[in-house]
Protein backbone atom coordinates (compact mmCIF):
# COMPACT_ATOMS: atom_id res chain seq x y z
CA UNK A 1 0.00 0.00 0.00
CA UNK A 2 1.41 3.43 -0.87
CA UNK A 3 1.72 6.30 1.42
CA UNK A 4 -0.92 8.10 -0.67
CA UNK A 5 -3.01 7.75 -4.12
CA UNK A 6 -3.64 11.05 -6.43
CA UNK A 7 -5.39 13.01 -3.17
CA UNK A 8 -3.21 14.47 -1.01
CA UNK A 9 -3.47 13.11 2.92
CA UNK A 10 -5.56 15.60 3.64
CA UNK A 11 -7.89 15.26 0.85
CA UNK A 12 -7.94 11.47 1.52
CA UNK A 13 -8.83 11.78 5.03
CA UNK A 14 -11.78 13.62 4.78
CA UNK A 15 -13.08 11.47 1.97
CA UNK A 16 -13.39 8.45 3.97
CA UNK A 17 -14.90 10.11 6.95
CA UNK A 18 -17.26 11.74 4.52
CA UNK A 19 -17.64 8.87 1.94
CA UNK A 20 -16.37 5.64 1.46
CA UNK A 21 -12.55 4.61 1.06
CA UNK A 22 -10.62 1.26 0.34
CA UNK A 23 -7.49 0.43 1.84
CA UNK A 24 -5.21 -2.92 0.74
CA UNK A 25 -4.08 -4.06 3.75
CA UNK A 26 -3.14 -7.76 1.62
CA UNK A 27 0.15 -7.72 3.83
CA UNK A 28 -1.80 -8.51 7.13
CA UNK A 29 -2.28 -12.05 7.96
CA UNK A 30 -5.58 -14.11 9.02
CA UNK A 31 -5.24 -16.81 10.80
CA UNK A 32 -7.57 -20.02 12.21
CA UNK A 33 -7.64 -21.62 14.77
CA UNK A 34 -9.86 -25.10 14.80
CA UNK A 35 -10.18 -27.95 17.26
CA UNK A 36 -11.75 -28.87 20.43
CA UNK A 37 -9.04 -26.86 22.54
CA UNK A 38 -8.65 -24.19 19.89
CA UNK A 39 -10.26 -21.52 22.47
CA UNK A 40 -8.56 -22.94 25.34
CA UNK A 41 -5.24 -22.77 23.80
CA UNK A 42 -5.71 -19.40 22.38
CA UNK A 43 -6.92 -18.28 26.04
CA UNK A 44 -3.19 -19.04 27.11
CA UNK A 45 -1.46 -16.63 24.84
CA UNK A 46 -4.15 -13.89 24.42
CA UNK A 47 -6.05 -11.61 27.58
CA UNK A 48 -9.48 -11.77 26.66
CA UNK A 49 -12.12 -14.08 27.10
CA UNK A 50 -12.90 -15.60 23.91
CA UNK A 51 -14.90 -18.15 25.22
CA UNK A 52 -17.64 -15.68 26.38
CA UNK A 53 -17.75 -14.43 23.10
CA UNK A 54 -21.54 -14.93 21.68
CA UNK A 55 -20.63 -17.11 18.12
CA UNK A 56 -19.63 -15.14 15.04
CA UNK A 57 -18.73 -11.98 17.04
CA UNK A 58 -14.81 -10.56 17.96
CA UNK A 59 -13.20 -8.40 20.18
CA UNK A 60 -10.08 -6.47 20.23
CA UNK A 61 -6.93 -8.34 22.31
CA UNK A 62 -3.66 -8.89 22.50
CA UNK A 63 -0.94 -11.55 22.68
CA UNK A 64 1.61 -10.71 26.09
CA UNK A 65 5.25 -11.91 26.71
CA UNK A 66 6.33 -13.25 30.04
CA UNK A 67 7.24 -9.88 30.83
CA UNK A 68 3.74 -8.95 30.17
CA UNK A 69 4.59 -6.85 27.19
CA UNK A 70 2.73 -6.92 24.02
CA UNK A 71 3.59 -8.90 20.91
CA UNK A 72 1.14 -7.94 19.05
CA UNK A 73 -2.15 -7.04 19.05
CA UNK A 74 -5.22 -8.52 17.37
CA UNK A 75 -8.89 -8.57 16.64
CA UNK A 76 -9.92 -12.42 17.85
CA UNK A 77 -13.34 -13.66 16.17
CA UNK A 78 -15.15 -16.48 17.68
CA UNK A 79 -16.29 -18.40 14.47
CA UNK A 80 -17.93 -21.48 17.09
CA UNK A 81 -16.82 -22.79 20.10
CA UNK A 82 -13.92 -25.28 18.20
CA UNK A 83 -12.68 -22.48 15.82
CA UNK A 84 -11.43 -18.72 16.10
CA UNK A 85 -9.82 -16.14 13.41
CA UNK A 86 -7.77 -13.33 14.15
CA UNK A 87 -5.78 -10.87 11.79
CA UNK A 88 -2.29 -10.53 12.61
CA UNK A 89 -0.08 -6.65 11.72
CA UNK A 90 2.24 -7.64 8.62
CA UNK A 91 5.36 -6.05 10.69
CA UNK A 92 4.80 -8.87 13.15
CA UNK A 93 3.64 -12.29 11.20
CA UNK A 94 6.60 -14.12 11.55
CA UNK A 95 7.14 -13.47 14.67
CA UNK A 96 3.08 -14.20 15.72
CA UNK A 97 3.98 -17.76 14.06
CA UNK A 98 6.85 -17.91 15.46
CA UNK A 99 4.93 -17.22 18.56
CA UNK A 100 1.67 -19.83 18.14
CA UNK A 101 4.16 -22.33 16.79
CA UNK A 102 6.21 -22.59 19.40
CA UNK A 103 3.34 -22.53 21.86
CA UNK A 104 1.66 -25.24 20.09
CA UNK A 105 4.50 -27.64 20.19
CA UNK A 106 4.22 -27.69 23.88
CA UNK A 107 0.29 -27.96 24.14
CA UNK A 108 -1.15 -31.70 23.95
CA UNK A 109 -4.92 -30.53 22.95
CA UNK A 110 -6.71 -30.67 19.34
CA UNK A 111 -5.67 -27.61 17.65
CA UNK A 112 -5.05 -27.08 13.73
CA UNK A 113 -3.62 -23.70 12.34
CA UNK A 114 -4.05 -22.27 8.84
CA UNK A 115 -2.18 -19.25 7.69
CA UNK A 116 -5.08 -17.53 5.16
CA UNK A 117 -2.44 -16.89 2.51
CA UNK A 118 -4.80 -17.42 -0.30
CA UNK A 119 -6.84 -14.37 0.81
CA UNK A 120 -6.49 -10.83 0.28
CA UNK A 121 -7.57 -8.73 2.96
CA UNK A 122 -9.47 -5.15 1.99
CA UNK A 123 -10.42 -2.40 4.29
CA UNK A 124 -13.83 -0.47 3.25
CA UNK A 125 -14.21 2.14 5.80
CA UNK A 126 -16.67 5.34 5.43
CA UNK A 127 -20.50 6.08 6.16
CA UNK A 128 -21.07 5.19 2.58
CA UNK A 129 -19.34 1.99 2.32
CA UNK A 130 -22.33 0.03 3.92
CA UNK A 131 -24.15 0.88 0.45
CA UNK A 132 -21.96 0.45 -1.99
CA UNK A 133 -20.98 -3.12 -0.63
CA UNK A 134 -24.72 -3.77 -0.08
CA UNK A 135 -24.97 -3.93 -3.72
CA UNK A 136 -23.04 -6.95 -4.30
CA UNK A 137 -24.49 -8.88 -1.41
CA UNK A 138 -28.08 -10.75 -0.99
CA UNK A 139 -27.66 -10.34 3.42
CA UNK A 140 -29.30 -7.35 4.93
CA UNK A 141 -25.97 -5.67 5.85
CA UNK A 142 -27.70 -3.60 8.49
CA UNK A 143 -27.79 -6.59 10.84
CA UNK A 144 -24.22 -6.99 10.90
CA UNK A 145 -22.74 -4.72 14.01
CA UNK A 146 -19.55 -3.71 14.96
CA UNK A 147 -17.51 -6.63 15.73
CA UNK A 148 -19.27 -9.18 14.08
CA UNK A 149 -18.38 -11.21 11.29
CA UNK A 150 -20.26 -13.57 8.21
CA UNK A 151 -19.21 -15.87 5.59
CA UNK A 152 -20.94 -13.11 2.56
CA UNK A 153 -21.28 -13.90 -1.11
CA UNK A 154 -19.65 -10.48 -2.40
CA UNK A 155 -20.41 -10.77 -6.09
CA UNK A 156 -21.41 -14.08 -5.90
CA UNK A 157 -18.03 -15.20 -4.35
CA UNK A 158 -18.03 -16.30 -0.87
CA UNK A 159 -15.72 -13.80 1.64
CA UNK A 160 -15.12 -13.10 5.31
CA UNK A 161 -16.97 -9.62 6.20
CA UNK A 162 -16.34 -8.62 9.74
CA UNK A 163 -17.67 -5.00 10.56
CA UNK A 164 -15.17 -3.26 12.11
CA UNK A 165 -11.81 -1.53 11.24
CA UNK A 166 -9.01 0.80 11.54
CA UNK A 167 -10.45 4.32 11.35
CA UNK A 168 -13.12 5.02 14.03
CA UNK A 169 -15.91 5.07 11.21
CA UNK A 170 -18.15 2.39 9.98
CA UNK A 171 -17.07 -0.20 7.86
CA UNK A 172 -15.95 -3.59 6.89
CA UNK A 173 -12.52 -5.73 6.71
CA UNK A 174 -13.37 -8.21 3.63
CA UNK A 175 -11.14 -11.29 3.68
CA UNK A 176 -11.10 -12.28 -0.21
CA UNK A 177 -10.01 -15.24 -2.11
CA UNK A 178 -6.82 -14.14 -3.91
CA UNK A 179 -8.36 -14.70 -7.56
CA UNK A 180 -11.18 -12.97 -6.92
CA UNK A 181 -9.91 -9.63 -4.80
CA UNK A 182 -9.04 -7.56 -8.15
CA UNK A 183 -12.36 -8.10 -9.74
CA UNK A 184 -14.19 -7.37 -6.35
CA UNK A 185 -12.20 -4.29 -5.61
CA UNK A 186 -12.55 -3.17 -9.23
CA UNK A 187 -16.55 -2.98 -8.71
CA UNK A 188 -16.30 -1.43 -5.67
CA UNK A 189 -13.71 1.43 -7.12
CA UNK A 190 -16.32 2.13 -9.82
CA UNK A 191 -18.60 3.47 -7.50
CA UNK A 192 -17.82 7.44 -7.19
CA UNK A 193 -18.84 7.73 -3.39
CA UNK A 194 -15.34 5.15 -3.62
CA UNK A 195 -11.50 5.90 -3.69
CA UNK A 196 -8.48 4.11 -3.16
CA UNK A 197 -6.57 5.24 0.54
CA UNK A 198 -3.14 4.48 1.35
CA UNK A 199 -1.09 4.53 4.37
CA UNK A 200 -1.25 8.06 5.32
CA UNK A 201 -5.02 8.69 5.60
CA UNK A 202 -4.66 5.45 7.20
CA UNK A 203 -2.59 6.76 9.55
CA UNK A 204 -4.22 10.28 10.39
CA UNK A 205 -7.68 8.15 10.99
CA UNK A 206 -6.60 5.74 13.25
CA UNK A 207 -4.67 8.43 15.48
CA UNK A 208 -7.83 10.55 15.44
CA UNK A 209 -9.60 7.42 16.66
CA UNK A 210 -7.05 6.96 19.10
CA UNK A 211 -6.28 3.94 17.95
CA UNK A 212 -2.69 2.54 18.68
CA UNK A 213 -0.29 1.20 16.03
CA UNK A 214 2.24 -1.46 16.91
CA UNK A 215 5.99 0.03 16.53
CA UNK A 216 4.85 3.20 17.44
CA UNK A 217 2.33 3.19 20.42
CA UNK A 218 2.61 -0.55 21.48
CA UNK A 219 5.92 -3.02 21.44
CA UNK A 220 7.25 -5.73 23.44
CA UNK A 221 8.00 -3.37 26.58
CA UNK A 222 4.53 -1.89 26.90
CA UNK A 223 1.74 -3.92 28.75
CA UNK A 224 -1.81 -3.85 27.80
CA UNK A 225 -2.28 -1.88 31.36
CA UNK A 226 0.18 1.26 30.09
CA UNK A 227 -1.37 0.92 26.67
CA UNK A 228 -4.89 2.06 28.32
CA UNK A 229 -5.97 -1.37 27.02
CA UNK A 230 -6.67 -2.66 30.62
CA UNK A 231 -10.46 -3.12 29.26
CA UNK A 232 -8.90 -6.04 27.20
CA UNK A 233 -8.07 -8.03 30.04
CA UNK A 234 -11.28 -9.97 30.26
CA UNK A 235 -12.64 -9.30 34.23
CA UNK A 236 -13.70 -12.63 34.06
CA UNK A 237 -9.64 -13.65 33.59
CA UNK A 238 -8.26 -11.12 36.05
CA UNK A 239 -7.75 -12.98 39.50
CA UNK A 240 -6.02 -16.28 37.67
CA UNK A 241 -4.54 -14.12 34.58
CA UNK A 242 -3.51 -17.60 33.42
CA UNK A 243 -1.81 -16.42 30.37
CA UNK A 244 1.51 -15.95 29.40
CA UNK A 245 2.83 -12.70 31.51
CA UNK A 246 -0.21 -12.72 33.72
CA UNK A 247 1.64 -12.31 36.85
CA UNK A 248 3.07 -9.33 35.90
CA UNK A 249 0.02 -7.90 34.31
CA UNK A 250 -2.05 -9.29 37.13
CA UNK A 251 0.48 -7.15 39.80
CA UNK A 252 0.08 -3.98 37.40
CA UNK A 253 -3.40 -4.38 37.89
CA UNK A 254 -3.31 -4.13 42.15
CA UNK A 255 -0.43 -2.03 42.29
CA UNK A 256 -0.88 0.35 39.06
CA UNK A 257 1.92 1.60 36.69
CA UNK A 258 4.33 4.05 36.32
CA UNK A 259 3.56 5.36 32.92
CA UNK A 260 0.53 5.58 31.02
CA UNK A 261 -0.61 6.22 27.28
CA UNK A 262 -2.55 9.75 26.98
CA UNK A 263 -3.96 12.03 24.14
CA UNK A 264 -2.06 15.25 23.58
CA UNK A 265 -3.52 18.22 21.83
CA UNK A 266 -0.57 20.11 20.40
CA UNK A 267 -0.28 23.91 20.02
CA UNK A 268 0.07 25.49 16.27
CA UNK A 269 3.11 25.18 13.91
CA UNK A 270 4.88 21.82 13.24
CA UNK A 271 2.85 18.60 14.98
CA UNK A 272 4.43 16.42 17.28
CA UNK A 273 6.07 13.27 15.90
CA UNK A 274 7.30 10.12 17.31
CA UNK A 275 10.16 10.03 19.70
CA UNK A 276 9.60 13.94 20.51
CA UNK A 277 10.10 14.54 24.02
CA UNK A 278 7.52 15.32 26.58
CA UNK A 279 8.22 17.59 29.35
CA UNK A 280 6.50 20.04 32.05
CA UNK A 281 5.93 23.22 31.69
CA UNK A 282 9.28 23.89 33.58
CA UNK A 283 11.18 22.22 31.11
CA UNK A 284 11.43 18.11 33.01
CA UNK A 285 11.40 15.47 30.45
CA UNK A 286 8.22 12.95 31.77
CA UNK A 287 7.44 10.92 28.93
CA UNK A 288 7.83 10.85 24.83
CA UNK A 289 5.83 11.11 21.72
CA UNK A 290 5.11 7.67 20.13
CA UNK A 291 2.37 9.36 17.26
CA UNK A 292 1.73 12.72 16.41
CA UNK A 293 -0.10 14.68 13.00
CA UNK A 294 -2.21 17.38 12.17
CA UNK A 295 -5.93 16.13 12.21
CA UNK A 296 -7.67 16.87 8.95
CA UNK A 297 -10.93 16.77 10.84
CA UNK A 298 -10.29 18.43 14.11
CA UNK A 299 -8.24 21.25 12.73
CA UNK A 300 -5.32 20.90 15.11
CA UNK A 301 -2.22 18.86 15.83
CA UNK A 302 -2.91 15.99 18.20
CA UNK A 303 -0.34 13.35 18.98
CA UNK A 304 -0.23 10.30 21.47
CA UNK A 305 2.43 9.27 24.46
CA UNK A 306 3.70 8.18 27.43
CA UNK A 307 4.09 10.11 30.45
CA UNK A 308 4.31 9.58 33.87
CA UNK A 309 1.15 8.50 35.43
CA UNK A 310 1.25 11.56 37.94
CA UNK A 311 1.35 13.56 34.90
CA UNK A 312 -1.72 11.60 32.85
CA UNK A 313 -4.54 13.31 33.99
CA UNK A 314 -6.76 15.16 31.54
CA UNK A 315 -6.22 19.02 31.52
CA UNK A 316 -2.83 18.35 32.50
CA UNK A 317 -0.58 21.05 30.72
CA UNK A 318 2.61 19.84 28.86
CA UNK A 319 5.17 21.09 26.74
CA UNK A 320 6.11 18.88 23.68
CA UNK A 321 9.49 19.30 21.67
CA UNK A 322 8.81 19.89 18.00
CA UNK A 323 12.51 20.76 16.04
CA UNK A 324 14.12 22.09 18.90
CA UNK A 325 11.41 24.51 20.21
CA UNK A 326 9.13 23.75 22.97
CA UNK A 327 5.10 23.54 21.82
CA UNK A 328 2.65 23.88 24.47
CA UNK A 329 0.73 20.31 24.52
CA UNK A 330 -2.60 19.52 26.84
CA UNK A 331 -3.28 15.95 27.75
CA UNK A 332 -6.76 15.05 26.23
CA UNK A 333 -9.69 12.66 25.93
CA UNK A 334 -9.53 10.31 22.76
CA UNK A 335 -10.94 9.57 20.80
CA UNK A 336 -10.37 13.18 19.19
CA UNK A 337 -13.40 13.13 17.42
CA UNK A 338 -16.38 10.94 17.56
CA UNK A 339 -16.26 6.93 16.55
CA UNK A 340 -19.44 6.07 14.19
CA UNK A 341 -19.43 2.38 14.69
CA UNK A 342 -22.80 0.54 13.60
CA UNK A 343 -24.71 -1.08 16.87
CA UNK A 344 -27.64 -1.81 17.81
CA UNK A 345 -30.06 1.31 18.48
Amino acid sequence: MPIQYKDSIIEATNHCRTKASLFDVSHMLGITLKGKNAIDFLQTLIVGDIKALEDGTGSLSVFTNELGGIIDDTVVTKVSGEEVYFVVNAGNRDKDVNHLKKHLSSFSGDVEMTLHTDNAILAFQGPQAVDVLQQYVKEDLSKLYFSMMRKIEIDGKECLVTRTGYTGEDGFELAIPNQHVLGIAEKLCADERVKLAGLGPRDSLRLEAGLCLYGNDLDDSISPIEAGLTWCVSKSRRDKCDFVGGDVIKKQLADGVSRKRVGLLVGKGAPARQHADITTVDGTKVGEVTSGGFSPVAQANIAMGYVEKAYSKIGTELKVVVRGRENSATVAKMPFIPTTYHRPS
